[in-house]
């Protein structure tokens, strides 16, 4: 399988402007910027042909140069990761089996969630779409429902049948329970075929997508399976940089981990 790995940043996010290039300080004080980050996770996954930064910022192109990135620079026009992708994909031409949205605000993503999703389309050579999703413990749970409690818009939760596709992402904590539901916080990862891919920008938005603000939605809405893939966080913290809040989180995160 060749598989390419994307890294999908904007400059101009609407709640977070400049996010790619907020600086993460280490355990030991060295400050990388989110990117950068981002791209080192992204080495550390084993089988992968390509790692690019897909951008349509000048300033975050120079900053991945810096680091030693490959850049892809694509269209201002693209409305989110996915769209970023299927454009990374038609600059780079060459045949990828396999395209990994690894979104640039997800630096703790242990390189085993993706090579689960590829293992699992490797194993399966139905699936179109694949993500990860995280059983949550008690503590992350409850991370998730006090940032809705305080107005914050960050992770997403998933919800899927009995062959584990999607049936529902949210931003709000699903499915409603007062105790002991299991809730499943979505990775925002994803591993597709290029064929869904390119039938995803010939789709537009649907009144889900664009209710949530959520691009996987487009898959579901037009009943393209995304197969939810669960993974094993094995003791290491996660969570994605969505706020500014969550920086200060992410570094003690860091902190704990070793990572420099």
């Amino acid at each position: 399988m060749r598989v390419l790995i994307a890294i999908p940043a904007r400059f101009a996010s609407q709640r977070y402007p400049g996010k790619p290039l907020v600086l993460l300080k280490g355990a030991t004080g060295q400050a990388r910027s989110l990117v950068q980050r981002s791209w080192e996770a992204a080495q550390q996954v084993s089988g992968v042909a390509q790692v690019v930064v897909s951008t349509d910022d000048d300033r975050i192109a120079d900053a991945a140069a810096g680091f030693g990135a490959d850049v892809v620079m694509t269209s201002a026009t693209c409305r989110n990761g996915t769209e970023r992708c299927a454009e990374t994909l038609e600059r780079l031409k060459p045949d990828f089996d396999l395209v990994v949205n690894l979104q640039g605000d997800a630096p703790l993503t242990p390189p085993w969630f993706i090579e689960a999703l590829i293992k699992e389309m490797v194993a399966d050579q139905s699936v179109m779409v694949a993500t990860p999703v995280l059983n949550t413990s008690p503590e992350m749970c409850q991370a998730l429902r006090e940032d809705r409690r305080s107005g914050r818009v960050g992770a997403t939760t998933a919800v899927f049948d009995l062959d584990r596709d999607a049936l529902y992402f949210s931003k709000e904590v699903v499915p409603f329970s007062d105790e002991g539901a299991q809730v499943f916080h979505h990775v925002g990862v994803y591993a597709y075929r290029p064929q869904a891919l390119r039938r995803y920008i010939n789709l537009q938005p649907g009144k889900l997508e664009l209710a949530e603000g959520l691009e996987q939605l487009r898959f579901v809405e037009n009943k393209i399976p995304v197969r939810c893939v669960e993974v094993d966080d094995r003791g290491q913290p996660f969570w994605e940089l969505n706020n500014p809040e969550d920086v200060p989180k992410i570094e003690a995160m860091m902190a704990r981990m070793g990572m420099e």
